[in-house]
């Protein structure tokens, strides 16, 4: 039998009475050690929006008795700060949930927490702002570190592509409509899996499935997750999201022949992917190399889709091409158009009209406009009506944070995180004298909310132009 000393140590067994029995003496031992381990366990902050942070903790840190996991950070999102990481998702080592604090207190919390260790966790940020961050954390006496991308991936036991992208509102989207497309004509069963927006209940959101537009409802969707939702279940795709990435997965592996990864912002793909389909956008050329960690995605790809090529000036056109070869030699190009179409075109010409833009691409995605405005000037619209002076709540707010100063502007971005702010957008379009309510989103919003004026739905869907193009570059998953 092997002796105390073999098992425990020395020191330990010195410590031991000598009349105690094994039973006692080892739950001693294991009571000291969970002490000291208590004590050594690295004290972490985890920045996030909601999203890439539960990811990173599901898969790196919730079974890592090395670290503990203090707090999660919020931004970009509203309503998320005040809230917890619940113990049910959490795990064993955190029973009381974690928390999610705000990240304009940075400082204070890394000193009022004795924070050792700060994980950059989201995405779509310019270089330099995640730069600015890490020194922030520095000053404050932490370590700043950013995860390898592939050290997060789950693998699959079916193939996957993952469709990525160097910015929010690239077309990602449309890539991955337009990649179902050529594999359901193939005869593969495909279902989709989003990029997180756990904006709710997190226990409810571990697993989501949508099948159906009452699905939608089921799950109590906010505007900008039926955005990405929506468009899938209108062309009879099953799409997957939700907060805990490996138990989604096993589940769309039970129905799927292949697994399709669509990306959030610019974050990079949370399955090991076979194939990586990057989309970059020519209407912010040197985005590409810029922004984190979209140039990462521009570096991984096996396929680079230059999108919005018929509405972006030709010279934009080739600096993107240019910067995609200074990073990834190898990689094809597919170059793509995102040609808008509307269902009432009648009623926009000689008009007053209001345009309602996809609320993500607006404000972190830094576009000045989306498909409504090049809808608008393509089908002969005469004035925009400036929504700054009627935006109400957290409509005004979101203005005011990504707009400060700006008094004028053509677009209203459809922000809709919660029933609060859902009911703002309602208020200002009705507030807004205009013709008609150019409604640019990937969603019917007048489904969502009452509008008092006529609507007219945009919408796009990639095309590619020449060769190569996707059907060729999936082959391998087509045969």
């Amino acid at each position: 039998m092997p002796t105390r000393q073999s098992i425990w140590g020395p020191q330990e067994v010195e410590e031991a009475e000598p009349d105690g029995s094994l039973l006692l003496f080892r739950k001693s031992i294991i009571n000291l050690r969970k002490g000291r381990l208590s004590m050594s366990r690295k004290r972490t902050l985890i920045l996030g929006a909601a999203g890439r942070d539960f990811h990173n903790f599901n898969t790196l840190y919730r079974n890592d008795d090395s670290y503990e996991v203090v707090a999660f950070t919020a931004t970009q999102i509203p309503d998320i700060d005040g809230r917890k990481y619940p113990a049910e998702l959490a795990g064993e080592f955190y029973p009381e949930g974690i928390k999610i604090l705000d990240e304009s207190e940075l400082e204070n919390i890394i000193s009022g927490e004795n924070i050792e260790l700060c994980v950059m966790s989201y995405s779509d940020l310019p270089d330099s702002t995640v730069m600015a961050l890490a020194s922030r954390v520095n000053t404050a006496g932490a370590d700043f570190i950013m995860i390898g991308a592939s050290r997060t991936m789950v693998k699959s036991t079916k193939p996957v592509i993952a469709i990525t992208a160097v910015r929010t509102g690239c077309g990602k989207s449309q890539t991955t409509r337009r990649v179902v497309e050529e594999l359901k004509a193939a005869g593969k069963k495909v279902v989709a899996i989003r990029h997180p927006m756990p904006y709710g209940d997190l226990v409810k959101q571990r697993v989501q499935r949508f099948e159906t537009i009452e699905d939608l409802k089921k799950h109590q969707c906010t505007i900008e997750e039926m955005e990405e939702y929506e468009p899938h279940i209108s062309r009879g795709n099953v799409i997957y999201s939700g907060v805990d990435y490996e138990a989604i997965l096993r589940e769309a592996e039970k129905e799927a022949d292949i697994i399709l990864w669509d990306g959030g912002n610019n974050d990079t793909s949370f399955y090991a992917p076979d194939l990586t389909i990057t989309v970059v956008d020519p209407h912010r050329p040197g985005h590409e190399l810029s922004y984190y960690p979209g140039q990462t995605n521009l570096r991984l790809a096996d396929v680079v889709v230059i999108n919005k090529i018929d509405s972006a000036y030709p010279e934009d056109v080739e600096e993107v091409r240019k910067n995609i070869r200074k990073v990834n030699s190898t990689a094809r190009i597919i170059d793509g158009a995102s040609p808008v179409s509307v269902d009432k075109p009648e009623l926009l010409v000689g008009k007053k009209v209001l345009v309602v833009e996809d609320g993500p691409t607006l404000t972190h995605g830094d576009m000045e406009y989306g498909a409504g405005f090049v809808a608008a000037e393509k089908y002969g619209a005469a004035e925009f009506a400036n929504p700054v002076p009627h935006a109400v709540g957290t409509i005004r707010a979101t203005f005011d944070k990504y707009y400060p100063g700006v008094e004028e502007t053509v677009i209203l971005p459809a922000m809709g995180y919660g029933d609060a702010q859902i009911k703002d957008l309602e208020d200002t379009i009705n507030a807004i004298d205009c013709d008609v309510v150019i409604i640019g989103t990937p969603i019917d919003l007048s489904r969502i909310i009452k509008i008092n004026k006529p609507t007219v739905k945009v919408t796009y869907d990639l095309q590619e132009i020449g060769k190569p193009d996707l059907a060729e570059v999936l082959k391998p998953y087509t045969k």
